[in-house]
């Protein structure tokens, strides 16, 4: 089993929306990133477990618990002229942009990043090296431990 951080933007699905989905499940569409889109193609796995990271708000942080709950297939957003994930040089038979679903578990109190940044055990955690972007990234069993134990209790 692997554990993941998964940004979301709260305005497009926030923890609430996933919580409210037909069996508080969402495709996790969108992700216009090489590196983030081989993690859900290559290395995502049915039953891992994800810190549902709200971003891009007045408040970034862990706003949930979630987990994996399909392997990866094409994201149709890729496919559609209207939406603004759309990628032109994507085809059925050969699309660019995987997905995969993902079913909230728990809605937790808000982690802050500034909260993440004090805590010492997760100095390494990459979503805190300085110029990372990317949407999703690994978490260590360690540092998946912390924050369930100590963070969000």
């Amino acid at each position: 089993m692997r554990y993941w951080l998964m940004k979301s933007e709260p305005d497009e699905v926030s923890i609430d929306d996933a919580l409210a989905a037909p069996r508080q499940t969402v495709a996790w569409t969108g992700v216009r990133n090489y590196q983030a889109r081989n993690f859900m193609r290559d290395a995502m796995q049915v039953g891992d477990g994800v810190l549902f990271y709200h971003s891009s708000c007045p408040e970034p942080g862990i706003a949930g618990l979630a987990e994996v709950v399909s392997t990866s297939y094409p994201d149709e957003t890729q496919f559609d002229p209207k939406s603004p994930y759309y990628d032109p040089k994507a085809t059925r038979e050969t699309p660019r942009w995987m997905l995969v679903d993902v079913r909230a578990t728990k809605k937790t109190r808000l982690v802050s990043l500034a909260e993440l940044r004090a805590a010492p055990e997760l100095a390494g955690m990459q979503v805190l090296q300085r110029g990372n972007r990317l949407s999703i990234t690994p978490v260590s069993p360690a540092e998946w431990k912390f924050i369930c134990k100590k963070l969000i209790g």
